[in-house]
């Protein structure tokens, strides 16, 4: 039924022939978007449509280097606390305004002070920003910060028009990218056309670019076989015989930065009132009780590395020292006892989608072993964003996309003022030392502060990550110059699609 009712969908919006089809591309995502919105934003595959909806000041290669994009050029004082960018002359807003100083600047202030801003916590070392012309961008840091240009690699750094801050942006963006907002119809599909005043815009080929949200991976791969789709994110790994046995498609699978994971509400208003949010023994039991091995063997098919920490195995922070293997039943169950508890009754809500329910029926199975009673509570994506963040959870699926830089994968998840920390974990031994490692620019250094960081979080484990992602995408054959970024995201910069 869903595959007929978008190949509907689809008839209906390009009926005008096959040469507007052949100016179309049609991407199949895993979830529907919340809002687009980069400040208030909070989803991966939001993230996915920014790519080609907003530019930002900077941007990342597929080897994570840091380039111009709409700063061409960036110094850093000597002291680390001033960071100067000069932006690039002729690009301008989907509202024909030029991208300016000024403008960034009321961009990079909304970010920073928005009551509802996502992006505090990765721009909380930015004290004040001044626009002395209008190609030059001064950013005053209140510390140094070795994350900052990651940050602006990504949704703090995203630029939008001015004049839609007060007009409902999330829903009506009027953005800086190569392709600007047409229409969105609530989990159907966004549909983006073409900015021809884009700086870039030789280098993007599409007239049309439509989203349109999955869950069911195999419905998803079914639709990219049928031809119904051009580009598909995230497939099961049962389905990924299915894409490479298609002599019409490709697989491109790359290993990505980001994890798979739950938090546990600690802190965030009545549902916080439960054994795991209050004793730190109790989540270690269920810690314990989780065998991320069978899950990386059973649901991932091997492709599902198990996760202890939040830092992904490239970067130069993770430490092997926190992973273990297997279980531990006998354990989580003395554990359980000396918090006197013979068994705990632990709701787990999540994103419904094919993989997810998966491995949170193999978690449930797991804990009933070790003690827990757990039931499942399987809501649509976007629910699922609206819970956390009011703390409609007792334990909740958090999923992150990775960031270049180590303090975007842990800062605002566990920092007391963390943007993310949707169980409202705090510590104040772990936010200086998380804060202290942002302001140090020697890699050695600062991995000896998260290991102290690390050391904590294991032992109080209030986010339990179980894989890191990788990031499986799949498209037609005739997708040519697509390339696979290990952030998740689908940079359409040079991809064209063949006449046959």
């Amino acid at each position: 039924m869903r595959k007929l009712c978008l190949a509907m969908a689809f008839a209906g919006l390009f009926a005008s022939g096959a040469a507007a089809a052949q100016s179309t591309l049609k991407i199949g995502l895993q979830d529907d978007p919340d809002v687009l919105d980069p400040v208030r934003a909070r989803t991966f595959v939001g993230r996915i449509v920014f790519a080609s909806l907003c530019d930002k000041l900077v941007e990342i290669t597929p080897d994570l280097k840091i380039v111009p994009q709409l700063a061409e050029s960036w110094d850093t004082s000597a002291d680390g606390k001033t960071l100067t960018m000069k932006l690039r002359k002729g690009a301008v807003y989907h509202d024909g305004t030029p991208i300016d100083a000024a403008s960034v600047k009321a961009n990079l202030d909304r970010g920073r002070t928005l009551p509802d801003s996502n992006r505090k916590s990765e721009l909380a070392t930015v004290g004040s920003v001044d626009a002395p012309d209008a190609q030059t961008v001064v950013i005053h840091l209140t510390e140094p910060d070795a994350s900052l240009l990651s940050q602006l690699s990504d949704r703090a750094g995203m630029m939008m028009s001015p004049a839609s801050f007060d007009k409902d942006p999330g829903a009506k963006p009027v953005c800086s990218g190569p392709y600007r907002f047409k229409e969105r119809v609530q989990n159907d599909r966004i549909v983006l056309e073409k900015f021809p005043q884009y700086w870039d815009a030789a280098d993007f080929h599409f007239d049309r670019v439509i989203f349109t949200p999955i869950p069911d991976t195999t419905v998803r791969v079914n639709n990219l076989r049928a031809g119904d789709l051009d580009i598909i994110e995230r497939m099961a790994p049962s389905d990924v015989k299915a894409v490479k046995d298609d002599k019409n498609l490709v697989l491109a699978p790359v290993v990505g930065l980001g994890y798979q994971s739950f938090s546990i509400n600690l802190a965030n208003g009545a549902r916080a009132n439960q054994p795991a949010g209050k004793d730190k023994r109790v989540r270690q039991a269920l810690d314990l009780a989780i065998d991320r091995d069978a899950i990386n063997e059973v649901v991932g098919e091997g492709m599902f590395q198990p996760a202890f920490q939040g830092f992904p195995p490239a970067s130069f922070a993770y430490d092997k020292k926190f992973e273990r293997k297997g279980r531990d039943a006998k354990k989580a169950k003395e554990l359980l006892k000396a918090a006197g508890f013979d068994r705990v009754k632990l709701e787990i809500t999540y994103g419904n989608n094919t993989t997810n329910q998966q491995i949170y029926e193999l978690i449930q199975a797991m804990g009933a072993e070790a003690g827990f009673d757990i039931s499942l509570k399987p809501v649509e994506f976007a629910s699922l964003q609206s819970a956390l963040a009011r703390g409609d959870f007792e334990a909740g699926q958090s999923g992150w996309s990775g960031r270049v830089d180590p303090s975007g994968n842990i800062f605002q998840y566990v920092s007391t003022k963390g943007s993310l920390n949707d169980g409202r974990y705090s510590n104040p031994q772990v936010d200086k030392l998380l804060t202290d490692a942002r302001a140090e620019f020697d890699p050695a250094k600062r991995k000896a502060l998260y290991d102290q960081a690390q050391t904590i979080l294991r032992d109080e484990d209030p986010i339990i990550y179980l894989y890191y992602l990788p990031w499986t995408f799949a498209h037609k054959k005739k997708i040519q110059g697509f390339v696979a970024y290990p952030d998740g995201l689908i940079r359409l910069k040079g991809v064209t699609m063949a006449a046959k």
